[in-house]
């Protein structure tokens, strides 16, 4: 008996039709996965900028430098065989690996490298910022990003720290695509756009064989990749955005991966012989930012007593049970000068006493404005709860995501409670947000930095990264950025509370599955079963 899929099945099982007999056991060379993936806007590899996205491509296209998934993020040759900065600091020059080909059969040029990132920039969709940050734009990148011989040379409007470019070369938005077919594809000048959001050119360990928005995809592994062929034929992912509902299928056996479990449904599978819970680390933060247009919660002593006025363990132990864990800087852990120490904790009394030195008339009555979602309404209320013990009557402003973002965006909030994810992986994603605002006027207009959008004035801070972000030496990078987190956690406008725990349930055959923890994204090339 073979457990091969045949493009029949295939076909029943991205319908979600096949018959029930076909799940009894998924097939042996097919991982099948289940997720809600109806975040995806695109699958364009220089479009797609949410989770699902990122996670599909990781596993279709390459970037020039790459992480290491088994190696804490550990910066890797990829398309690029090796690479090198010029003295002048500004010029960087990347070495095409040789002999790899894209999954159309074409040879990989240093003219697809230069072309898929001039692309980026042209296009201009969401992450391309990512890129377009080096001073790069549609009118000079032809210019800026050129050609010689085997090799694609960068030039960045000033020097940068080099690890901070070779990161953010390792994201998403960076993928190398097989600009001769794209460019066969192209309608409207849209540069092969339409093309790539149901179709791949890449160089991947697998290549799209058929998306479906809402429903799924399946990926086929394609034979002699530069990196060693994909120990799974098949990747078969089924949009599931019930977590019950995985669970059950976990269960069964119909399913070899739930990567959208709760709390409650990972208790529930405590006692499965047959499957097991993987803890991984995500890049999502949990904070509250305080508005220092309020003068109240501009006085140093009441932000100070706010940091010993939240139940951080409490909340991680209960209503945040394996989904987040106590993190109290806007580093995640996994980036480069991450702190992991948590120096504050739940302390009333401490926390009373600063408020008494603060002179501020005690109760303050201030609003809290947060998103209504369970989950952030359980950690309002704990924080409501706990301030409210310390003299701080917090009256809850509850809003859907737009309004509560709106007012943020606005600065129209007392205190709000927010979650933050990183855009690419170095450090510079967050410090240049938490810790820059280089004009803090309402004239400035809603901008990026969430040090703007909470009125806050990180003084210091600002140069401190701005000269971290060009600082050479690896090893003093990453001291500038502890010492920035350090100033920042205790004395800005923000209290960092939580780090996203991500719990994926495994059938017990399934092993070597990379969830891309903080930094990197979904790895299925490595996954045996």
């Amino acid at each position: 008996m073979t457990h091969g899929l045949t493009s029949a099945a295939l076909a029943a099982l991205l319908s979600c039709t096949a018959p029930a007999a076909l799940f009894a056991e998924t097939p042996a060379d097919t991982l099948v996965v289940a997720d809600a993936i109806d975040d995806i806007v695109s699958i364009d590899p220089h479009e797609a900028f949410e989770f699902s996205g990122v996670d599909l491509n990781n596993n279709l296209y390459d970037t020039l430098v790459e992480l290491d998934p088994t190696k804490e993020g550990e910066l890797v040759p990829g398309l690029a065989e090796s690479w090198s900065v010029d003295d002048d600091g500004v010029t960087y020059r990347f070495k095409i690996r040789p002999g790899v080909t894209f999954s159309s059969g074409n040879p990989v040029t240093a003219e697809d490298a230069a072309g898929s990132l001039r692309r980026v920039v042209k296009l201009n969709k969401t992450p391309a910022f990512i890129l377009t940050q080096f001073g790069f734009t549609p009118e000079n990148v032809d210019q800026l990003i050129t050609v010689e011989g085997d090799t694609m040379v960068l030039k960045t409007d000033k020097p940068y720290a080099p690890t901070f470019v070779y990161n953010c070369l390792t994201a998403g938005v960076a993928n190398i695509v097989d600009m001769t077919t794209v460019m066969a594809n192209e309608v409207n000048g849209d540069m092969g756009n339409e093309w790539l959001k149901a179709n791949s050119a890449g160089t991947g360990a697998y290549v799209l064989k058929s998306y479906k928005p809402n429903e799924g995809y399946i990926l086929e592994a394609r034979a002699g990749h530069w990196r060693g062929d994909a120990l799974i034929k098949n990747v078969f992912m089924r949009h599931i955005p019930e977590p019950a509902t995985q669970r059950l299928l976990l269960e069964k056996g119909d399913i070899d991966i739930a990567r959208g479990l709760t709390p409650t449904d990972v208790e529930g599978l405590a006692g499965n012989a047959d499957v097991r819970i993987q803890d991984d680390v995500g890049g999502q933060l949990y904070y509250l930012a305080m508005n220092q247009k309020k003068p109240e919660l501009a006085n140093p002593k009441v932000l100070e007593a706010m940091r010993w006025a939240v139940d951080y363990q409490g909340m991680a132990d209960t209503i945040l049970k394996g989904q987040w864990g106590v993190h109290q800087a806007f580093l995640p852990k996994g980036f480069l000068g991450a702190l992991t120490d948590t120096p504050y904790s739940l302390d009333v009394e401490k926390a009373k006493a600063l408020l008494a030195e603060s002179g501020v008339t005690l109760p303050l009555e201030v609003s809290l404005t947060v998103r209504n979602d369970q989950e952030r309404m359980d950690i309002a209320q704990s924080v409501q709860n706990t301030f409210g013990q310390i003299g701080i009557n917090l009256t809850l402003d509850v809003g859907d995501g737009s309004t509560v973002l709106g007012k943020y965006r606005a600065r129209q909030h007392d205190i709000t409670l927010q979650t933050w994810g990183p855009d690419y992986p170095d450090p510079h994603t967050n410090a240049s947000t938490f810790a820059m605002n280089p004009d803090n006027s309402d004239e400035a207009g809603a901008t990026g930095f969430l040090a703007w959008r909470t009125a806050w004035d990180p003084a210091e801070l600002g140069p401190m990264t701005e000269a971290a972000v060009v600082e050479k030496d690896g090893e003093k990078r990453k001291a500038m950025y502890e010492e920035i987190q350090r100033k920042h956690r205790d004395t800005s406008a923000f209290v960092l509370m939580f780090q996203q725990q991500s719990q994926t349930g495994l059938r017990n055959a399934v092993q070597n599955f990379y969830t891309g923890g903080a930094t990197d994204s979904v790895v299925y090339w490595l996954v045996t079963k």
